[in-house]
């Protein structure tokens, strides 16, 4: 059963639709990218599979057990998350805030959690360190780890190496797909960089605020569409 099932989907805002004609499974195991110009519909989709926002035609339905407080979700950094007053410690333990449900305070598995996400992404030593303080990949990896916290199956990234130097994006990319390969983690990214997510990725959505391509990686470089996004250089 899919993770994520899109069926006719269509998303809105202010009454005119803003991109249309979603129909693409998710997998278990899967590590599919997003990609299409500016303003095509990539955002709006992960808000939409956040269940933040109710498509206005079709369903986006989650299945095989995911609910959707079990996603992890990293989205773009504003300028006011970047100065966040908190140690990397606490910004990736507050990824437990779903799963505390009545209780006042974090438990001491929260808190293991937290700290062996920070160990998986080998960012440990920084778990005392002003959140605020961190360079921007530092910062973007105890996103992550605070994104792993709430999941266990999947994670939904939005854009998560803008604005990085190209060897720290490389970085977050091999940690992403060392996520997905090693540990089988589902992840769904959108991504304006084509040249450096196509090894890494096994299915690509490409939106112009419709759906005008979904299929493997591999299917994807010999298309059309690929080749015309390429060709006018819109991903830059």
């Amino acid at each position: 059963m899919a993770l994520i099932a899109c069926r006719g989907a269509a998303f809105a805002y202010d009454g005119g639709l803003v991109v249309r004609d979603l129909d693409f499974e998710v997998h278990a195991g899967n590590y599919l990218c997003v990609v299409g110009e500016n303003g095509s519909g990539k955002s709006t989709l992960i808000k939409g599979l956040l269940q933040l926002k109710a498509p206005k035609q079709g369903s986006v339905a989650l299945g095989d057990g995911l609910r959707v407080n079990e996603i992890g979700y990293l989205p773009q950094q504003s300028p006011a998350q970047k100065d966040f007053p908190a140690s990397a410690f606490e910004v990736a333990l507050s990824g437990r805030l779903n799963r505390r449900g009545l209780r006042p305070f974090y438990s001491a598995r929260d808190k293991h959690a937290a700290l062996d996400n920070l160990r998986r992404l080998g960012i440990e030593d920084l778990k005392n360190r002003c959140y605020r303080e961190l360079s921007g990949g530092q910062q973007r990896r105890v996103l992550l780890a605070r994104a792993l916290c709430a999941t266990k199956k999947l994670l939904l990234l939005d854009e998560p190496v803008a604005g990085l130097d190209p060897p720290v994006a490389r970085e977050l990319y091999r940690q992403l797909a060392g996520l997905n390969r090693t540990e089988g983690l589902t992840v769904v990214m959108v991504s304006h960089d084509l040249d450096g997510i196509l090894d890494d990725a096994t299915h690509i959505l490409h939106l112009q605020n419709q759906q005008v391509f979904f299929g493997t990686a591999e299917e994807y470089k010999e298309s059309s569409v690929a080749r015309d996004f390429f060709r006018g250089d819109t991903h830059d």
